[in-house]
């Protein structure tokens, strides 16, 4: 059961209104998280401004969606881990890679390197080595993919967080 109200273009004010009316014009609808976080024009635009950010992110969509599953798995979004589970699959991420997304791991072992990065940014960042950091390199991962990890698993803590706050679950949100 949601804790907040949703606001609309018509009942949010200042700089919400704004947003939600570009959102709607844009999208058609307003998801409920979005126009739940219309409460806040600080949270709703620094969500906006994250996730178009993350969005030329140099990590792959894959990758990305993968550490996104691992991430809310254990925060306990399951409205966060039902849309990025939904993501994947439109990627063509296969049952397996996502049940092992879940686990917090992957078949390809530079995959399975860059979830545990993330999981490690999510829940204990000083444990992260130098060694961890020079075999990322060594799978082939830049410093700026590595970086963009930090602001994945920032976006997922947001939405996530502000998900499970404002008793938004699965199924009960409408749009974009």
């Amino acid at each position: 059961m949601p804790r907040l109200t949703r606001l609309t273009p018509d009942t949010a004010v200042g700089a919400s209104r704004d947003l939600l009316a570009d959102l709607a014009s844009r999208h058609g609808r307003l998801g409920d998280m979005v126009s739940t976080m219309a409460h806040s024009p600080a949270v709703l635009g620094g969500y906006l401004q994250l996730s178009r950010a993350m969005g030329r992110a140099k990590l792959d969509r894959g990758t990305s969606e993968r550490i996104s599953i691992a991430v809310q798995a254990r925060q306990g979004c399951g409205l966060c881990l039902e849309a990025h589970v939904s993501a994947a699959r439109a990627l063509g991420v296969d049952e397996e890679e996502i049940d092992r997304a879940r686990a917090g791991t992957s078949a390809d072992p530079a995959i399975a390197a860059i979830i545990t990065l993330a999981l490690q940014i999510h829940r204990e960042p000083t444990s992260i080595t130098d060694e961890q950091i020079a075999a990322l390199r060594e799978h082939g991962y830049s410093d700026r993919a590595m970086a963009d990890v930090v602001g994945v698993v920032a976006l997922n803590v947001l939405t996530g967080a502000f998900n499970l706050f404002a008793g938004l679950t699965p199924g009960s949100d409408t749009g974009a």
